[in-house]
């Protein structure tokens, strides 16, 4: 199958982008590393009547330090995520995105507007209390990532607004886990434990619309539980829903397990 016609917009800039979008009725959408979009638009799931292609515009695609942050420009693409040294946190979340090839063209701006609540990206946003700079007609706006994600694959961007950056907290300490049938697939279920700014943040990914922190589990280490309590507490506060990859037992012992060795690996015993 092919994809329905649309215009093309090679956009100079990010004024540009939000121009052409905010004529397109809603119509329009941004094309950057194409890894969930093009697929959709060649099924005909998606059929906008303009494409906003943003890669040629300069300085999007920066990754620095900034004040115990990291700031990831929205064309930052994943395997630039894995080589840089800055947020050692992030490189380790981006190893674990798709493949090679997937890695080489998907971008953090673009899977943090997929908003797929079983992507790397949007975990590691929630759990670290990143913050989103989003361009539109108004002018620039910052949101929080809990803010931004609204329900599976749904944000609150505006239909002519655009992500431009995407600001990362350093954690002072922090464990990763993943559980996927094969590397490379979407995750069943992943869990981040990131201390930042005194707190311990625990976060899971894969069990529900969006990428949910697990309050029970942060009370109970901020109480001086061990991680099975906590893993227990996590898990004992989900909802998942079974689908063909998993009945609701089986992902909620998945979430207890990624909990345990989230916790294992951020130095909590």
């Amino acid at each position: 199958m092919k994809c329905a016609p649309f215009d093309y917009v090679r956009a100079g800039s990010v004024e540009e982008v939000v121009k052409v979008l905010a004529g397109s009725d809603g119509d329009g959408k941004i094309l950057a590393g194409g890894q969930s979009l093009v697929p959709v638009l060649a099924l005909r799931m998606a059929r906008p009547s303009v494409l906003v292609d943003v890669n040629r515009i300069p300085g999007l695609g920066a990754i620095r330090p900034v004040d115990g942050a990291v700031e990831v420009g929205a064309l930052a693409r994943h395997s630039a995520l894995v080589a840089q040294t800055h947020h050692p946190l992030l490189a380790e979340a981006a190893t674990w995105i798709g493949h090679t090839a997937i890695r080489s063209r998907g971008t953090a701006g673009g899977s943090i507007a997929h908003a797929d609540p079983s992507a790397e990206l949007p975990v590691v946003a929630v759990g670290t209390g990143a913050t989103v700079s989003v361009a539109g007609p108004e002018g620039v706006r910052t949101t929080t990532a809990e803010e931004l994600f609204v329900s599976a694959l749904v944000t609150s961007l505006g239909e002519d607004e655009m992500i431009t950056s995407i600001r990362f907290p350093q954690p002072e300490r922090w464990g990763f886990a993943e559980f996927a049938r094969r590397h490379g697939d979407f995750a069943l279920v992943m869990a981040l434990v990131a201390e930042v700014d005194g707190a311990v943040r625990v976060t899971i990914g894969g069990v529900g619309a969006v990428p949910a922190r697990a309050a029970e589990a942060e009370q109970v280490l901020a109480a001086g539980g061990t991680a099975r309590e906590a893993a227990a507490a996590a898990a004992a506060g989900i909802e998942p829903t079974a689908d063909l990859h998993g009945s609701v037992p089986f992902r909620r012992a998945m979430a207890a397990e990624m909990v345990r060795r989230a916790c294992a690996r951020a130095g909590i015993d």
